[in-house]
């Protein structure tokens, strides 16, 4: 028999919100897998701290890397593909095509306009993987014909920063096609003796490196940047070996004389500046 009634002590109530961290306070690093506060990766160009690993930016960030404050101006900025073949899969391309402007970074998967690097004109192609993966479709290879051909008027060098999944297969063959347009501009420009440097981002695939992206007067690369054409899955699955180490990485490329030069992220602009002096005659 008790000889006093125990009363149960209250539940604590769990403060759900001490000790959680705010969403996207911290990032994981995908290659060495250190913890990283990520506004320190945000101050250091969108590197990580640790190992050097170069996280993807969007289109925008490109552009401030690389241009002259406040010297960007864009073009063709309204232009958006049409659905013309009623292409479904899961989805129709009209809506996938409505879904990727919705996000609001772009109306299609590049950016073109025309800048200053340390002074000097060009003209600027950056593609935003945020939209359909980067991938080229005709609207795509049109903005870039029309930026070559600004190039071509006013004698000033033009810059394609890659970073696409290729050919955008809701266009089928005409996605193809824009391989041999953007290819026969760039054509004019060699004809012409003016400077196209290509920058290859992580990834650069398909028919954007089966094109323009391997065809600059330089061709230079982010550090482990993805670039190739197939994928390797498929190319073993072709030959029926296995790849060597590191195979489709810009350092396996500079190796095997496809790529010219890999740079860091805080070197770009004035690597780009001194590749452009030296290409137009003007370095000190």
């Amino acid at each position: 028999m008790s000889w006093f009634k125990r009363t149960k002590a209250p539940m604590a109530v769990k403060d759900e919100k001490k000790g959680k961290a705010p969403e996207g306070l911290w990032t994981k690093c995908p290659s060495c897998a250190e913890t990283i506060i990520t506004k320190d990766i945000e101050a250091n160009l969108n590197v990580c701290t640790k190992c050097g690993h170069h996280f993807r930016i969007s289109a925008h960030q490109r552009i401030d890397l690389l241009l002259d404050e406040g010297s960007f101006n864009e073009f063709d900025a309204g232009m958006v593909s049409v659905d013309f073949l009623e292409f479904k899969d899961s989805k129709s391309y009209k809506a996938r095509i409505d879904a990727a402007v919705a996000k609001g970074g772009s109306k299609d998967a590049i950016i073109c306009g025309s800048g200053t690097v340390d002074g000097l004109p060009v003209q600027l192609a950056v593609f935003d993987f945020s939209f359909m993966g980067g991938s080229m479709g005709s609207v795509v290879g049109e903005k870039i014909t029309r930026a070559i051909e600004r190039a071509l008027e006013e004698g000033s060098p033009a810059i394609i920063v890659s970073a696409s999944g290729g050919a955008r297969m809701q266009e089928s063959i005409l996605s193809l096609m824009q391989m041999a347009k953007t290819s026969a501009a760039l054509a004019k420009m060699k004809a012409k003796g003016l400077p196209f440097i290509s920058i290859l981002t992580d990834p650069t695939t398909g028919g954007v490196t089966a094109s323009f992206a391997m065809l600059g007067d330089v061709n230079m690369a982010e550090p482990k940047a993805l670039i190739g054409f197939a994928g390797p899955r498929v190319i073993e699955q072709t030959i029926r070996a296995k790849l060597p180490e590191g195979f489709q990485r810009a350092e396996y490329l500079l190796d095997h004389g496809m790529v010219d030069v890999i740079v860091q992220r805080s070197e770009m602009k004035a690597t780009l500046s001194r590749l452009l002096g030296m290409l137009t005659r003007k370095a000190a």
